[in-house]
């Protein structure tokens, strides 16, 4: 017993310089021992935190100089890639968006137009507009085919806007480079009235930032863009900030038409189809224009196809057999495919459906595009043929402009689409400025009361017949559902294209496109007077 309590005893006394040690080793005093793992673990932190890609609340733009022949002339001109950072109302940063702004040389900043432009979605960046429409170098389209991997068509844009305004084409949150900052979630930012304060509070930064309150005022927005736009534009003209002109290209303002029982959709559709099965040689008697037959099928879907949908079940055998006929003789399928979906043709059995016999399919986007599916008997298209058939084009031809042409560089990715990421459920609730709160938005409305409040303002719809994901015709019925008075709708005007829902990949389409906007710029970039 003596021997091993000697034993414990020597053992106690051992340990007490071995922890004494130990301490001293870990910084001595008090502290926990710091395993091996723990070392290694805030190690790795650290590198992390260092090799984070993350947007930071500093503002950053890289300015390179450049020049274009276009328009009969050689136009030099700024591009500057960079970011904006927006704020809540304490002054606290939320987001950083991504930019890249086209200035021309030499022209007095107070006197000269500034456009800003944006896609939809909503998750988009803005690619589309910027490298297929109106910046100074363009992915070169034509034919609705598909673009060919790298080495990619793409050259100066002798179409280019840039002869009549600066541009500056802003991404959404989470879309190409632009992010949330700090804390707040990016779900902050992904709805209706969220994405539209962002861009708000952006477009007004870039006017503060660069002295761009005495030029005159625009923006350009494209399909969910169109949505995104009516708010912005009454968000803007409350927060101080008056437009000479709002572009509305392929618009969808009003989401509460699409809904299931509601007929508006069939009828809005269906000068679509008529457009798409002349151009497709599917129509008896073809007329010698799209034109003529289109306005053929407006008629028809106001008149004798409204009133034959309203009825619901209760029509006739007799009217419905006679509306089947002549729907057939205006969109190019079968009377009785027709019969079989009583008369209200969805677009995806459409697509499929008017080419069967050739075993093609059409696209949404763009219904000139021809698609291949597995098979020939399913009831909907496996794809957007017009959507994949340009889309690697674009973001390849992207990525390397703006890291080699225009050297902004950064270790983040550009996002093709802010969908799919954590939180991304976007808010299709509205508080419009007159009403109650909409479950589904229509900012016509908010479009509408801006135009009250600024009667200088003038409203430019682009619409491109082959467009079935945004058609034409639903475009006129919710405009026309503004109630504008009569001197006000003198402000609102509308062209057409014979392309799709991005009617600039076509050449023709694209010059057409810049007849009418400069026209449109010079008619209103005084205010109106001329």
């Amino acid at each position: 017993m003596r021997h091993l309590l000697t034993a414990v005893c020597a053992t106690a006394i051992l340990a007490v310089p071995m922890v004494s040690m130990a301490q001293e080793a870990s910084g001595g005093g008090s502290g926990p021992v710091r395993s091996a793992a723990d070392r290694l673990r805030n190690a790795n932190a650290e590198q992390v935190e260092r090799n984070w890609a993350r947007a930071t609340p500093e503002e950053k733009e890289v300015t390179t100089s450049h020049s274009i022949t276009a328009h009969g002339r050689t136009m030099r001109y700024k591009a500057t890639a960079g970011t904006l950072t927006i704020r809540d109302d304490a002054g606290m940063p939320t987001a950083s968006l991504f930019y890249v702004a086209y200035t021309l040389d030499g022209q007095p900043v107070g006197r000269r137009p500034v456009t800003y432009l944006y896609n939809g979605g909503p998750g988009s960046p803005t690619v589309w507009l910027h490298m297929g429409a109106f910046g100074p170098v363009r992915v070169l389209t034509d034919d609705p085919v598909v673009e060919r991997p790298a080495p990619f068509n793409v050259g100066p844009n002798d179409m280019t806007l840039l002869d009549k305004t600066d541009l500056v084409f802003i991404d959404m949150v989470g879309a190409g480079y632009s992010r949330p900052l700090a804390e707040t979630p990016g779900s902050a930012f992904w709805g209706v009235d969220q994405d539209a304060d962002a861009f708000t509070r952006a477009i007004m930064r870039y006017t503060s930032k660069f002295n761009r309150w005495s030029s005159p005022k625009y923006v350009l927005g494209e399909s969910y863009g169109t949505l995104r736009t009516g708010a912005v534009a009454h968000q803007l003209e409350s927060r101080g900030m008056s437009l000479n002109g709002v572009i509305l290209l392929s618009s969808i303002m009003n989401y509460g038409v699409r809904q299931p029982g509601y007929a508006q959709n069939f009828i809005t559709l269906l000068p679509t189809y008529a457009a798409t099965a002349w151009y497709h040689n599917k129509v008896p008697n073809r007329p010698a224009t799209v034109e003529a037959h289109v306005q053929r099928a407006r008629d028809f879907a106001m008149g004798p196809y409204a009133a034959a949908l309203a009825k619901g079940h209760m029509i006739s055998d007799a009217e419905r057999a006679q509306i089947a006929q002549q729907m057939s003789e205006l969109i190019g399928v079968s009377p009785t495919f027709i019969d079989n979906a009583n008369l209200r043709v969805e677009l995806s059995p459409f697509r499929k459906e008017l080419l069967r016999d050739r075993r093609e399919t059409i696209g949404r986007l763009d219904t000139r595009y021809l698609g291949m599916d597995a098979d020939a008997v399913g009831g909907a298209p496996e794809e957007d043929p017009s959507s994949s058939a340009i889309t690697g084009a674009y973001f390849g031809v992207f990525n390397d402009y703006i890291a080699n042409t225009l050297n902004f560089r950064t270790d983040m990715d550009y996002r093709q689409s802010a969908r799919g990421l954590p939180g991304f459920n976007w808010n299709w609730s509205h508080r419009p400025p007159v009403g109650g709160m909409q479950t589904t938005p229509n900012t016509a409305v908010d479009l509408a009361t801006t135009m009250r409040r600024n009667p200088h303002l003038k409203v430019l719809a682009l619409n491109g017949y082959y467009d079935a994901a945004t058609p034409f015709f639903s475009t006129e019925y919710d405009l026309a559902q503004m109630m504008l008075e009569p001197h006000l709708r003198r402000n609102l005007e509308f062209t057409y294209y014979e392309g799709g829902h991005m009617m600039y990949t076509s050449r023709k389409a694209l010059e057409e496109l810049h007849v009418d906007l400069a026209r449109f710029y010079d008619e209103t970039q005084n205010g109106g007077v001329r």
